[in-house]
């Protein structure tokens, strides 16, 4: 693209100003998700019944390509108006997340999905990158509103954690609980505080563990894989025991054929299993440079709420991006969290690129805070 610096417009501005590594690397993954869905998408598409392969395909394509169209256009963003876009999001996330529990489709015992025409939403997936920016907001100002500022926030993280655990989804509350804590801890919370929500986690992790028979059997599993089916994760390391260093080849894999979401939790095993070790590295390597980069942004930003905001959507994606990896490789228990635009699904792709446009529209450089608040 040949822009000259001397360009006012809005895209001269933009291009100049937003950060071209990070975005380069986030069409990376766009393109290792073109890459997976024409891997691992064809044989789900066969084993679950799809009408039309081909429609099943196209819809992601479609899906991946509007993530690109989103990172951009809300990058392009000044600062005043990714914090409106949040809050609107944020509570029209809330209300379609409530709206789950009653009028929600129930899958695998849990109603996180809402049926619209001609598609499927999980609401709570663009609650998170929303939340994120609102709750750096309402901290940010603190100073300025006091404990109006926070009681709003604590009766909005409340609200949130609550419809959450009664979908139940504990993986999304667990990913906006550390959300949350990392924000904090940024803003500089008293260490007392930090304990006691320690305490409350913890305490929250045992209550869930006898309470939800889903979430034990899960973490019994992964503690002894003989007291339960383990099929999945055992199918997974095969696939990248199978693939080894270099893979198998494009299409070749044949241990995603038996893995019923090798799709969407498990495309990082069919990954392993076609391209190897060093692509698996490489997919690795781009979330660990876009979380590292964002950070290193953020060393010379005066502006709280964009230090806030920008800390906890970095830490949002990066976490989705751990416990898909990890729970593949066994690390961790499983977890039904997609891979941020690498695993199929469209709530997943579209939210995580709302999140990564607004990543991208706080950390654009300015020269200065009265020039920020011109824009």
């Amino acid at each position: 693209m040949a822009l000259s610096r001397a360009d006012t417009s809005t895209l001269g501005r933009w291009w100049w100003t937003v950060d071209r590594w990070t975005l380069a690397a986030l069409l990376s993954l766009v393109g290792f998700g073109y890459v997976m869905l024409l891997a691992a998408s064809p044989g789900v598409a066969e084993r679950i019944g799809a009408s039309s392969r081909d429609m099943f395909i196209l819809k992601q394509v479609f899906f991946l390509a509007a993530a690109t169209a989103v990172i951009v256009v809300i990058s392009v963003l000044p600062v005043k108006q990714v914090r409106r876009l949040a809050l609107l999001g944020c509570l029209g996330a809330l209300l379609l997340t409530m709206a789950t529990l009653s009028v929600g489709v129930e899958i695998k015992g849990a109603r996180r999905w809402l049926h619209l025409p001609g598609v499927t939403i999980q609401p709570s997936e663009f609650m998170k990158p929303c939340f994120a920016v609102v709750a750096a907001w309402l901290l940010s100002e603190g100073k300025n509103w006091g404990i109006k500022a926070h009681g709003a926030l604590g009766l909005l993280f409340l609200a949130i954690v609550a419809v959450l655990a009664k979908q139940p989804d504990m993986g999304m509350l667990m990913v906006v609980a550390s959300v949350f804590c990392a924000q904090l801890f940024v803003v500089g919370i008293n260490i007392f505080l930090v304990g006691a929500c320690g305490v409350v986690g913890i305490l929250g992790a045992v209550g869930a563990y006898f309470a939800m028979p889903h979430f034990r059997d899960r973490l019994n599993r992964f503690l002894d894989p003989a007291s339960g089916d383990t099929y999945q994760v055992t199918v997974a390391m095969e696939a990248f025991g199978h693939g080894g260093m270099l893979g198998v080849g494009p299409g070749e894999g044949r241990l995603k054929a038996m893995l019923p979401d090798a799709h969407a939790d498990f495309v990082y095993a069919v990954a392993g299993e076609e391209f190897g070790l060093l692509v698996c590295l490489m997919i690795l390597g781009l979330f660990g440079f876009i979380v590292l980069r964002g950070l290193l942004r953020l060393l010379g930003e005066r502006d709280m709420f964009v230090i806030l905001g920008a800390t906890g959507l970095l830490t949002q994606f990066g976490l989705q991006a751990f416990i898909n990896m990890a729970s593949a490789l066994h690390l961790i228990p499983t977890k039904g969290m997609t891979l941020p635009f690498v695993s199929y699904g469209g709530s997943s792709v579209i939210a995580v690129a709302i999140g990564m446009g607004m990543l991208l529209a706080l950390t654009r450089r300015r020269i200065s805070r009265s020039a920020q608040d011109e824009e």
